[in-house]
């Protein structure tokens, strides 16, 4: 048995609609299977589906009593912590899904830029944005993190 990959991360949405709506129009995510849970006072939740099909983020409504790590942000100006720092998307264009975050609600966190990283280096092009609901967002163009397959090349 092995991983095949990460199904989804789930993120409780201070308002549901906005979040929704966020993932949708900046991300491009189609909304898929939604439902409630009132055993888990759950009113609202839904799966949103990346462009590519491969990887979902489950949404839930404000009041939904859901396992959690870290803790909630108490206010807007407030950065939560715990074990997820970020969510990271591969984008065609850094700096055009940078503006388009910014035009739908996000808040700038690092503006779009090039980044070396360690030996041999790699070079990274990438954004982040605290999106409209809080999550810390990284934008990032494709790049080959496994360097033992670039090598053997």
């Amino acid at each position: 048995m092995s991983v095949k990959g990460l199904a989804h991360v789930a993120i409780q949405a201070r308002d549901y609609q906005a979040t929704i709506a966020f993932y949708t129009k900046v991300l491009g995510f189609k909304r898929g299977h939604h439902w409630s849970l009132p055993s888990f006072r759950i009113q609202e939740a839904s799966m949103l589906i990346s462009p590519d099909q491969r990887t979902c983020l489950e949404i839930f409504d404000n009041d939904a009593v859901i396992p959690a790590q870290g803790k909630k942000a108490s206010s807007e100006q407030e950065i939560a912590h715990g074990a997820l720092l970020h969510l990271a998307f591969y984008v065609d264009n850094v700096d055009e899904i940078y503006q388009k975050a910014l035009a739908h609600g996000a808040r700038t966190f690092v503006e779009p830029n090039q980044l070396t990283l360690g030996e041999p280096p790699l070079v990274v092009t990438n954004a982040l944005v605290h999106s409209p609901n809080g999550e810390v967002i990284e934008f990032i163009k494709d790049v080959d993190f496994d360097m033992s397959l670039s090598s053997k090349k």
